[in-house]
């Protein structure tokens, strides 16, 4: 039976998987590299907060000069100590940290935490500094946080390695940030709101652990519920992207960004570089990955709170009940001047209101119930409201009036959503406003204890809800199943296409393609092109016109010009060869006068289009950070002017691809208005899926516009375009890479099986997801119960919440490969097997686990994926590949060996662990 255990999110008690970082986070030994006696020194306070707050764990004071520190025994050196060492706290000048670094290897020591300041702050120095730093920790696989940075805490543990004036509280929140003075900050706020940390994290300036590193550690963490950053810099961008996508769906990432006002923009020679700033890039980002970005300290606590009591919204849609009018105004204000929604009232809902509301209750949403709402009258209409089936979300608003009963009315409030009615409604998020001073507290209490987010003003409630939903809608558009791309099958042929089009610009050391070779670009990669013809002389220009049928247009054609009607390069509409002529020698006259002649290669002659659609634009452009950038917009010549665009990281799906124009102006037009008929939005999406890839498999390519895509609903038509390359003399492994992995095409390749059926075997992608539902579907109770170790339902396995972190695969964390078999009588795909490689966090090895349909096995699908699994490990730099087996499964047993992996036997009862070092 060739079935085997994977990491899979269904099965964790036999992950095999090893935390780094607990050497920084659960210690059993602390070295205080730097302890001292002298009052008010950062050596004294680090020794004195870890003795004062009992981890379970020995603290030893490190310093030469010094028989005792705070009367503790210090030791001379790291090597002095008489245990090993799992955590070193360095507080020494930065000039003599890369020798303590050293120490700390040739002591075992795993985890350090550079408090030090003076290093790449001050300059060529300190860099150099860092380096030396870095080159020590890799060889002894050490891992650093810092250096310039506050410490860390660990307040479940009861560790403080930090030199704040005192320990957080324990909590489910864990904070990260660049700023240790903020730290302090947000720690004096915690206690004063009684906030609770699970950990409290100072980053420091990021030489070794990342934002990725903590995430991926914090996403494990079973205290944390939630993660909120404070970042001044994204550092590894890669790192820190794939992280938030893993851990984002299960708990909410939230960050505040310092520096958010756009840098002056460089001059760019495509307007995507004009268009695209830095840090709309970085929101595009953080939207790719699930990560909710917010403007104050005070949403950035409010959002962990609420999404740590309360349900995620579903969409926009809010209800609200208020017992004034004046509030629920206010309150629609914020929420639809932040793009949220109120939910219209169904008649079944207006009709069961009228039940239990007065007669001049407002019939609408807001719900007024009127000033002399009592408890009673709270609780009926909120029975009510939240059977609403329009609504994604409900706020309560309390004015305190005379007759009103802030206290009884929470109660009650309380007491219903503890029902078994209540209970049993679909969940959606509930939040309150208890709007007024003292004689609100109480009720405000009794909401908050029952999980109630409750605010003082409802349009801080609804300025949080919005925040709400648009956490949803990102991770929505991340993990909603995509249409299937519309792609040609010969991938690899395509991209060699057109590789070789850019090599021949860079041989003739150009780095700006003409419109005619951009053009010759797009249709490689199935974008539809107007038809454009080059024309050296008039003559030629004349036959390509009669050929293409009047009118036409002529536009320079130069290997240097990249913006024509600056130079008086488009001349439209012409309708015969005495206009031809006279166009063709206009261009050339102008362009020789404001440039210069060298710069005229002639003319392309294309058609006449009438502007019956939309102009619009799509382009890429670089971002320093995060690679290529993907734009969609409002295009034609006044883009910079109007500027509706939206930005996104490629590569995209049809799902992404129709998040992005969601988020401009210009897609409301595109869905139809006034009579227009709407734009195939369809075939538009899968246009940015085929431009997206364009984008990452030509790394040469630096800079992209298609400017005007003329969009109707008859066609889409690229009118214009223009790419930009890197200087040849840039190597191919110096080309800026793409911040989120594309898929591994190079993992596709056709096989055979032993019956002589063909199949290909590839990397899995989001599309597959109902083919791995018919998978399952073949599946045997015993095929399920060897690769899972226990049986699970079929529904259960089939549900979209698990099949996302088995069909979206981040490619690189994992790759799953499928044996993907057409029929080729039907042209229907079937699944055949699938094998999964997942690398383990912070060490430089895998687990595999495989899977093969039933009426298929016998036919070497399983030794097939393995190998390619293995080969996969090697291309990938992995150091050793390893799963866990059942004994019982000797068919797998035997691939395994055949494969060459060793067999340990009984590491649990009935469990054989096989590992093959590469």
């Amino acid at each position: 039976m060739q079935t085997l255990t994977p990491i899979d999110p269904a099965h964790d008690i036999l992950r095999t998987e090893r935390q780094p970082l607990d050497a920084i986070f659960r210690p059993r030994t602390v070295a205080v590299v730097g302890a001292s006696e002298r009052a008010g020194s950062v050596g004294r306070t680090l020794l004195w907060n870890l003795i004062s707050h009992p981890f379970g764990g020995t603290v030893y004071p490190v310093n030469p000069k010094r028989h005792s520190v705070l009367g503790i025994q210090a030791h001379p050196s790291l090597a002095a100590v008489p245990e090993q060492v799992d955590l070193a706290v360095i507080a020494t000048p930065a000039e003599a940290v890369p020798a303590v670094v050293t120490e700390c290897v040739e002591a075992g020591v795993k985890g350090a935490i550079i408090i030090s300041a003076g290093f790449k702050e001050t300059g060529e120095h300190g860099i150099a500094l860092e380096q030396q730093i870095l080159e020590e920790a890799h060889r002894g696989q050490m891992r650093i946080i810092g250096p310039n940075c506050l410490g860390v805490m660990n307040p479940h543990l009861g560790l403080n390695a930090t030199f704040a004036s005192a320990m957080a509280n324990p909590g489910n929140v864990a904070f990260i940030s660049q700023s240790g003075a903020l730290c302090t900050s947000i720690l004096d706020w915690s206690f004063h709101e009684n906030v609770g940390f699970s950990a409290f994290i100072s980053i420091g300036s990021m030489l070794d652990v990342s934002w990725g590193d903590l995430i991926d550690y914090l996403g494990d963490d079973p205290h944390t519920q939630s993660i909120v950053i404070y970042m001044e810099s994204i550092g590894n961008a890669r790192s820190f992207l794939s992280a938030a996508r893993e851990v984002a769906l299960t708990k909410p990432i939230i960050v505040i960004n310092a520096g958010r006002t756009e840098a002056a923009a460089q001059a760019a020679a495509s307007h995507t570089g004009s268009l695209a700033g830095s840090d709309q890039v970085l929101s595009a980002a953080f939207r790719r990955c699930g990560v909710l970005r917010v403007d104050s300290i005070d949403d950035l606590f409010n959002m962990a709170a609420v999404l740590a009591k309360q349900p995620r919204p579903k969409g926009k849609r809010l209800t609200i009940l208020t017992n004034a009018g004046g509030p629920g105004v206010l309150t629609t204000d914020a929420l639809i001047g932040e793009g949220g929604e109120l939910a219209p009232l169904s008649s079944g809902t207006i009709q069961a209101l009228d039940q239990v509301l007065p007669q001049h209750w407002s019939h609408g949403n807001p719900i007024d119930i009127l000033g002399d709402a009592d408890a009673n009258r709270y609780a009926q209409s909120l029975c009510t409201a939240l059977e609403e089936p329009n609504s994604d979300g409900l706020l309560i608003v309390l004015t305190p009036q005379a007759m009103s009963d802030p206290t009884g009315t929470a109660s009650s409030i309380a007491s219903y959503l503890k029902s078994p009615s209540a209970m049993a409604l679909p969940p959606k998020p509930i939040l309150a406003s208890w709007m007024g001073g003292e004689s609100v507290s109480k009720g405000a209490e009794i909401l908050n204890q029952a999980d109630i987010f409750t605010f003082p003003y409802p349009d801080t409630a609804a300025h949080i809800f919005n925040n709400m939903w648009r956490y949803s809608y990102n991770l929505q558009g991340i993990y909603e199943t995509p249409a299937l791309p519309d792609e040609s099958d010969q991938v690899v042929a395509r991209r060699e296409q057109a590789a070789q089009l850019l090599s021949k610009a860079l041989e003739e050391d150009r780095t700006l393609l003409t419109e005619w070779e951009s053009k010759q670009i797009l249709k490689i990669y199935d974008i539809p092109t107007i038809d454009t013809r080059i024309a050296t002389t008039p003559e030629d220009a004349i036959t390509a016109a009669e050929a293409i049928g009047f009118p036409v247009v002529l536009k320079l054609h130069s290997n240097t010009i990249t913006h024509k009607t600056d130079v008086g390069g488009v001349k439209l509409n012409l309708r015969d060869q005495d206009a031809i002529k006279e166009a063709f020698d206009q261009i050339h006259t102008s362009v020789s006068e404001k440039v210069g002649v060298q710069h005229f290669q002639g003319v392309t002659v294309q058609p006449m289009i009438r502007l019956e659609g939309y102009e619009l634009i799509i382009g890429s452009s670089l971002d320093p950070q995060f690679g290529p950038v993907l734009l969609f917009g409002l295009g034609g010549q006044l883009v910079e002017v109007f500027r509706d665009s939206a930005l996104a990281l490629p590569p995209l799906t049809t799902t992404l691809a129709r998040r992005m124009m969601e988020q401009t102006q210009i897609y409301g037009a595109l869905q139809g208005v006034r009579g227009r008929k709407a734009v195939d939005l369809q075939a538009l999406e899968q246009l940015l899926v085929h431009f997206s890839q364009l984008v990452v498999e030509q790394p040469r390519i630096k800079e992209i516009d298609i400017n005007p895509l003329l969009a109707s609903s008859e066609s889409l038509l690229a009118l214009d375009a223009r790419i930009i390359l890197h200087e040849s003399a840039l190597d191919e492994v110096d080309l800026p890479k793409p911040a989120i992995r594309p898929y591994p095409i190079q993992y596709v390749s056709p096989w055979i099986t032993q019956a002589s059926i063909a199949v290909t075997i590839r990397p899995i992608r989001p599309e597959d997801e109902p083919l791995i539902i018919q998978f399952h579907q073949t599946l045997s109770e015993e095929s399920i119960y060897l690769r899972y170790f226990h049986l699970i339902k079929l529904n259960q396995r089939v549900a979209h919440e698990r099949l996302i972190r088995i069909c979206f695969n981040d490619y690189d964390r994992e790759i799953a490969l499928v044996v993907d078999h057409q029929d080729p009588e039907t042209h229907t795909h079937q699944i055949l097997g699938v094998g999964r490689l997942s690398k383990l966090h912070g060490i430089n090895e895998a687990e595999f686990g495989m899977l093969v349909n039933d009426h298929w096995q016998g036919q070497g699908i399983g030794t097939e994926l393995l190998g390619r699994l293995i080969q996969i490990g090697r291309d990938e730099g992995l150091d050793r590949i390893q799963a866990t087996i059942l004994s019982d499964n000797q068919a797998m047993q035997h691939i395994c060996r055949k494969q060459g992996f060793q067999l340990h036997p009984q590491i649990a009862e009935g469990i054989v662990q096989a590992q093959i070092d590469l």
